[in-house]
């Protein structure tokens, strides 16, 4: 007799009655066209994120026809299943305030339908660290699909892509060196395919991170998305989605915390978006592992920064992918990556990299030797002011102000910040330090990617170009200056940040990983009796945002719910 946990035969509705269950679950079925021939091999679930609001996904139709091909050329049957879409400038106020419901979505369909394995399709920024999340919760045989950057488009003779370039031209709108009718041209270069941002944003961050942690196909991370090699990759994520039922290969048989060391060390060697280091974080709480800060940093410390990509460096994702992808840049570190791991081919790094031509010369990877960053493309810092930490991306720091003492200005909230920056009154100068509370998990709430400050646009106009920012909001992975983020605990639960008055001194030293506040004790003591920080776990009264703000950790916890954390 056929085995009742596997195929169609898996989580029956309960009716009180398990054959009728399954003869009630079989009419509908063959009301769907499907012969039980078909209906007795092995299930892939496919997840289907197409949305209309979602450009990065506009070619998620496509992938799946091709992964619903693979799979059935396998001997498995596929049945694709729709759950949330995100995309980052489509969700209000942030999708970081939505990871976690499309997360549970995922885990939640995963355990409720009948499969035996499921292909995880999906790109935009928090979309993929969301299904990897709801994945690991399920535990059940899973491969990650990306959709894959998009092509670069061409402004005045210029290469251009989303979304590093986007900010620069608007930058440079802001402080009067193009004019309107200008960026408004360029807009419609910035985005010319489907697919994710062609630069190192969090979308191609995560793309190369779950590639190194081993949950996708050699070459899936850069593979242009309207390329025919990504339809291939599709194909071959189906087939290979069946095959890992045969082998019983789940998320918990391939990751462990060499797995979490591998995406970290790939972070600080592509100079990645510092938004992975909160999805890291989250993911490997799913399985129970718990990533400290202080690791970032000794990674960080033996780790050169090899990979030229915008915003860190001056090209995109698609030569990344011809020099090498992923693959390139395990090879030319070396011993640094624990190539043993385990991935969902079934077999190691070593040998996955094994198979594929790498001593090819090329410009984009570059050599240990030679590299873009030295070190700690990415960094951890503590001090007073983030007594939990906080981070901040040297690779596109200005390095004349990582020792830095300032003056500091002080935002409230996003709509202060909005409504004052440009206001000459305030009377900013170049070596402030621009400061924004209340932009954090639940403050916003969300965690907003509003670390990335506007200069003010009378300071843009004379030619300053950066300040030091910091905030307890996030930054996107396009950005670039002298930002510190993350700052945990975050001003509306009372940390530090809330303390801060426009006057103060706060000095940032990135050698010595600090982040301090120039103010005595007995004078945050003051201020910390005299602060009455209104609770923001009380203020929804009803719905997801609620169930948010009550429960969601802070940043250097991965902003994940703790109820949903793995042991």
């Amino acid at each position: 007799m056929k085995d009742k946990n596997t195929g169609m035969q898996k989580g029956l509705s309960k009716y009180g009655d398990q054959a009728f269950s399954q003869y009630l679950r079989n009419a509908f079925l063959r009301g769907m066209g499907l012969s039980k021939e078909a209906t007795d091999r092995p299930i892939v679930g496919i997840t289907n994120t197409f949305s209309s609001y979602n450009a990065c996904h506009r070619s998620v139709p496509d992938l799946i026809d091709a992964v619903k091909r693979g799979v059935l050329m396998a001997g498995g049957l596929p049945m694709e299943f729709p759950v949330i879409s995100l995309h980052e400038a489509f969700s209000f106020p942030t999708s970081m305030l939505l990871r976690n419901q499309m997360a549970m979505d995922v885990e939640e369909m995963i355990k409720a339908q009948a499969m035996d394995a499921v292909v995880l399709i999906g790109g935009c920024d928090k979309t993929v660290p969301a299904l990897l999340m709801g994945a690991f919760s399920a535990n059940m045989p899973s491969i990650l699909l990306v959709t894959g950057p998009a092509m670069t488009g061409n402004f005045e003779g210029e290469r251009v892509g989303a979304c590093t370039d986007c900010r620069r031209f608007w930058g440079d709108y802001r402080a009067g060196r193009r004019e309107a009718n200008e960026v408004e041209a360029a807009n419609a270069q910035l985005v010319p395919s489907a697919g994710t941002c062609s630069v190192m944003g969090t979308a191609s961050t995560m793309a190369c991170l779950t590639e190194a942690m081993g949950m996708m196909l050699p070459g899936g991370a850069s593979a242009l998305a309207v390329s025919s090699e990504r339809l291939r990759l599709a194909e071959q994520t189906g087939s290979r989605a069946v095959e890992m039922i045969g082998e019983h290969l789940r998320p918990t048989d391939i990751l462990n915390e060499g797995s979490f060391r591998n995406a970290t060390r790939m972070l600080q060697a592509i100079g990645g978006s510092t938004n992975a280091v909160i999805h890291l974080a989250a993911m490997a709480g799913r399985l129970g592992i718990k990533l400290k800060l202080d690791d970032l940093n000794r990674i960080g410390d033996e780790t050169p920064m090899l990979v030229d990509l915008k915003p860190s460096g001056q090209n995109y994702m698609e030569d990344l992918h011809k020099s090498g992808g992923v693959s390139g840049i395990i090879a030319k570190l070396g011993a640094s990556f624990e190539k043993d791991c385990i991935t969902v081919t079934g077999r190691s790094i070593q040998e996955n990299i094994a198979e594929r031509k790498l001593d090819f010369e090329q410009m984009i990877i570059r050599s240990p030797e030679d590299p873009i960053y030295p070190k700690n493309a990415i960094a951890a810092l503590t001090g007073n002011l983030a007594p939990n930490g906080a981070i901040i991306k040297l690779s596109s720091a200005t390095d004349r102000l990582l020792s830095h003492i300032g003056r500091a200005v002080v935002f409230d909230s996003l709509d202060d910040l909005a409504g004052r920056i440009d206001l000459p009154e305030l009377e900013i100068k170049a070596d402030d330090i621009l400061v924004l509370r209340n932009a954090g998990p639940v403050g916003a709430p969300g965690m907003p990617e509003a670390g990335f400050l506007p200069i003010p646009k009378y300071l843009g106009r004379q030619g300053v170009k950066d300040m030091v920012r910091i905030s307890d909001a996030r930054m996107s992975g396009t950005a670039f200056g002298t930002t510190v983020l993350h700052i945990s605990p975050e001003s509306a639960v009372g940390g530090p940040l809330a303390l801060v008055q426009t006057g103060d001194r706060i000095e940032l030293n990135v050698d010595q990983r600090k982040l301090e506040l120039l103010v005595n004790d007995e004078e945050l003591s003051k201020r910390a009796e005299a602060l009455k920080v209104k609770d923001p776990r009380a203020t929804p009264d009803r719905g997801y945002v609620k169930m948010y703000i009550e429960n969601v950790t802070q940043a250097h916890e991965g902003c994940d719910f703790g109820f949903l954390a793995g042991s």
